[in-house]
Formats: structure tokens, C-alpha cells, sequence
């Protein structure tokens, strides 16, 4: 089994990093922090979390070091990422995989930060977190209480959280029922096909992968299950949880004068020859209902009744 970070108490020290993308607006990064002061939690910020590189947020090594910092600090209790956007899989040959998995600690962030994700969970075998980040998230005041319950429930509770979707209105949809079981792995599907063929690519066979993505059109979505098919990895799976994947739609599919698929129309396609239960709809993503979800801990894919249960407790 995989390890399992201490989990965070009120008045927890939450470290604070920008491993890809800098904020479209540096006063985003004060906002967040004041939502998480908020939760009563204490913030310490990286050295070059406000830099700016070009489409980066610095340079490698200096966001690089910033990762290392913040797992190395023993009076910083859990790390969470400013936002995502693209760079984060430059940082991976630069990390000390054997110094994180000696300092486990609760790291959160989703998209580009899938990067992050598979290599803590390959290379430290470390549980991390699919989850919400400052930017997209916390600057809002209209976050749902979905996702903030789901983030401190999961965080700050040693015990399984239970199905991700528990206070989620909306609905999930079945492609192909059943129950699978099995350690979750996946996150934002173009950043995990980037991974393919690195010394960071997450196992898949028995995994329950879940997937999600945004502003992609479906054929672009089609070509990416394709190259996971083609590489024999989905056939390796025991089942695929599907998230929301925001504006992901053809806009020129009403106009076109030849057929355009939707993305279910994809998603029956490519998966559903497999024989496994697959289920889509599910409360995460690029969306305002982001449940935080335990990247390397067991779960039940429950397809038949559209749920993703966490089984296994994700923190000690």
C-alpha cells in the first residue's frame, strides 16, 4: 500500500507553490489565502511563488527547489498549488523523490499538476490529492460547500471518506454498469498520455482510472483514449470514472456539414469494448463541484449506480 500523509488539524500550516502556470492575476494568490485563513488554517508561501517566466512561474529549479522546500519544512504540515496551466512535467527529473517519500505530507492540486500526482505516487509511493487549488478555486466566493466539505472532509479525517458524490445535486450517468475495485490512479487525461513512456507513467493494470479534461473538442478527447488503447493500457484497467469535462463540445457541430460526435458519443465508443464499468458525470474537474480525490488509495467504482467510493482512509 502506498503512503498515507498525516492528516491536517485546525491550525494546520498549509505551504503554498506555483509549479506550473503563474496566476493570471498575482492579487489571486491574497485572496486565496485570505478563503483559507478562513478554514483556520495557517499559510506560508514559497520563495518564488509570485515569479513569472514567460508562460511559467519562474524558472525550473526555482520552482523546482520551491517543491522540495515546502515537503523539507517540518513546520509546514500540507502543500497546495496556486493553480495549473503547463510546466509542471519540467520539475520531474529535478525532484528528490527519496526526500519527499521521507517527509509524506498532504499535497493538493489538480490539471497540469497531474504530472505531480503520478510521479509522487511512482516514484515516493505516496498518496497525494486531485483536488482543489487557489486560483480556480478558493479566489471564488461562490464555491460551493460541495467542494469545500470534500477537501477538508478528505484532508482532515484518518477514515474513508465514502462516495466522492455525497452532497452533489447533480446527476451521473451510466455507459456500462458493474463494480470494480481497485487503487485509484489518473486525473487530467492529456497531461497522463504526456506521461506515457517516462520513468513516471502510473501503472494501470487492476486501477481504477478516473479522467477529466477541459476545453477540449471530442475528437481531440477520441484521439487521446485512442493513444491510452493503442498503448494497451485501458485494457488493462478494472474500470473508468469519468468527470465533467468543461467545455468540451464541438461548437460547429450544428453547422458542420459533415457528422461530428459528441463526447458520449466518444466515450461509448472507445470504452465501452472494453467490458468494464464506466460511469461519467462525476463531481470533479475544471468545474465549481471539485471533489478532492486520494490519487494511490483503494476505492469501489460502484458503475451501476454512478458512484466513486473511497473504501481505503487516504490520510493517518
Amino acid at each position: 500500500m502506498p503512503i498515507r500523509p498525516r492528516h491536517l488539524e485546525p491550525g494546520a500550516t498549509l505551504g503554498i507553490i506555483a509549479p506550473a502556470s503563474a496566476p493570471p492575476k498575482p492579487k489571486n494568490v491574497d485572496l486565496a489565502i485570505a478563503a483559507l485563513e478562513k478554514l483556520k488554517f495557517k499559510i506560508k508561501l514559497a520563495k518564488n511563488v509570485h515569479k513569472r517566466l514567460g508562460f511559467l512561474a519562474g524558472s525550473d529549479r526555482e520552482r523546482a527547489a520551491d517543491v522540495m522546500q515546502m515537503f523539507t519544512d517540518r513546520k509546514v504540515d500540507g502543500i497546495i498549488c496556486v493553480r495549473g496551466g503547463y510546466g509542471t512535467a519540467r520539475l520531474l527529473p529535478l525532484l528528490d523523490y527519496a526526500a519527499i517519500k521521507r517527509n509524506a505530507k498532504i499535497f493538493v492540486g489538480y490539471s497540469d499538476i497531474t504530472s505531480l500526482h503520478c510521479a509522487f505516487l511512482v516514484k515516493s509511493d505516496l498518496i497525494s490529492f486531485h483536488g482543489p487549488m487557489l486560483n480556480s478555486d478558493f479566489t471564488h466566493d461562490d464555491l460551493p460547500a460541495f467542494t469545500t466539505q470534500s477537501f477538508l472532509r478528505t484532508l482532515m479525517r484518518p477514515e474513508p471518506y465514502g462516495d466522492i458524490a455525497a452532497g452533489y445535486d447533480g446527476k451521473t450517468k451510466t455507459l456500462r454498469g458493474g463494480v470494480a475495485n481497485g487503487q485509484l490512479i489518473g486525473g487530467n487525461i492529456s497531461i497522463l498520455c504526456a506521461s506515457l513512456g517516462t520513468p513516471w507513467q502510473p501503472p494501470f493494470r487492476g486501477r481504477i482510472l478516473f479522467l477529466e479534461d477541459l476545453d477540449e473538442v471530442p475528437y481531440r478527447f477520441d484521439r487521446m483514449l485512442t493513444q491510452l488503447l493503442n498503448a494497451g493500457l485501458l485494457q488493462q484497467v478494472a474500470g473508468i470514472a469519468i468527470g465533467i469535462n468543461k467545455n468540451c463540445f464541438d461548437p460547429n457541430a450544428k453547422t458542420a456539414k459533415e457528422y461530428r460526435q459528441t463526447m458520449e458519443d466518444v466515450f461509448r465508443d472507445r470504452l465501452l469494448p472494453l467490458k468494464i464499468p464506466v460511469v461519467m458525470d462525476l463531481p470533479f474537474g475544471h468545474i465549481p463541484h471539485n471533489a478532492t480525490l486520494p490519487v494511490g488509495a483503494h476505492v469501489t467504482l460502484d458503475a451501476t449506480n454512478g458512484r466513486l467510493i473511497i473504501v481505503g482512509p487516504a490520510v493517518t
